[in-house]
């Protein structure tokens, strides 16, 4: 993606479709747990901001960053959890506050970076239009998370566009992060977005492939719901194996959603 500007201004949407759902819940609704152990919606938002400034520092400032990566692999499972429970003992409006001034810190640092600028980040060097995307997947799924504490039902938009795109680009990174060497050749995904149209990655002649809806697929990417609740489908073992492991997010799988009741 040579241009930037289309992803951070769909990031920004994301962020404010968030920001509405949140802005208005009582201090004991921040509370609530959400599907990920341990954490309340306080811990999702508080979860963002910190990342947020990872990514600004990232943009901004690579040997603070570096110095913050050196910190993560001192303490790689306990590194992510420390940092959304500093900040979510904040009161709700001061986190509210802390999220909204990071984002737009980060926003505009990545609609300034030079052109062709690739910056350091827990995984490959970024550049700053996939660094919006990362930012866009990790804003919608941990709103996955809050919606479904709160019990609220977000309809898919076009936006998950970029979380499909995403999945797929980090297919070989799954494999890795399992200790399993990733195929040689390409798959064909073809997912139905939300308008009905067919979003299609890889050769169309790919024997391996993966077929169902972009929200199915963007909430397995996220691990924010089982294989079994979802309506995908793989053709060839590869592609099967894929669809238990896939992640778009950089660190550890984590332990993922359980199957629903009646799936199991």
């Amino acid at each position: 993606m040579s241009d930037p500007t289309p992803v951070i201004d769909d990031l920004r949407e994301e962020s404010d479709d968030l920001d509405r759902l949140v802005a208005g819940l009582g201090t004991g609704q921040w509370a609530l747990p959400t599907p990920a152990a341990g954490w309340t919606v306080a811990h999702q938002i508080a979860h963002l901001a910190w990342t947020d400034r990872s990514a600004l520092l990232a943009v901004t400032d690579p040997d603070g960053f570096r110095a913050l990566v050196e910190k993560a692999l001192a303490a790689p499972h306990t590194f992510v959890d420390e940092g959304a429970d500093e900040y979510a003992r904040s009161a709700p409006a001061e986190l509210l506050a802390r999220w909204r001034e990071g984002r737009a810190a980060l926003e505009k640092a990545l609609r300034e970076a030079p052109a062709g600028a690739r910056f350091p980040w827990y995984g490959p060097p970024m550049s700053a239009a996939s660094m919006a995307t990362a930012r866009l997947m990790e804003t919608w799924a941990h709103g996955q998370d809050v919606a479904d504490a709160i019990g609220v039902t977000r309809p898919p938009g076009d936006r998950l566009r970029h979380v499909a795109w995403l999945g797929v680009r980090t297919r070989d990174f799954a494999y890795v992060t399992h200790g399993l060497t990733p195929p040689a050749d390409p798959f064909r995904v073809e997912l139905v977005g939300p308008g009905g149209e067919v979003w299609a990655y890889g050769p169309e002649d790919a024997p391996q492939r993966v077929t169902g809806p972009a929200l199915d697929f963007c909430l397995l990417v996220t691990r924010r719901a089982h294989r079994a609740d979802l309506a995908l489908t793989a053709d060839g073992p590869d592609a099967d194996r894929w669809l238990d492991i896939a992640q778009a997010f950089a660190g550890p799988p984590g332990g993922g959603r359980p199957p629903k009741e009646g799936t199991r």
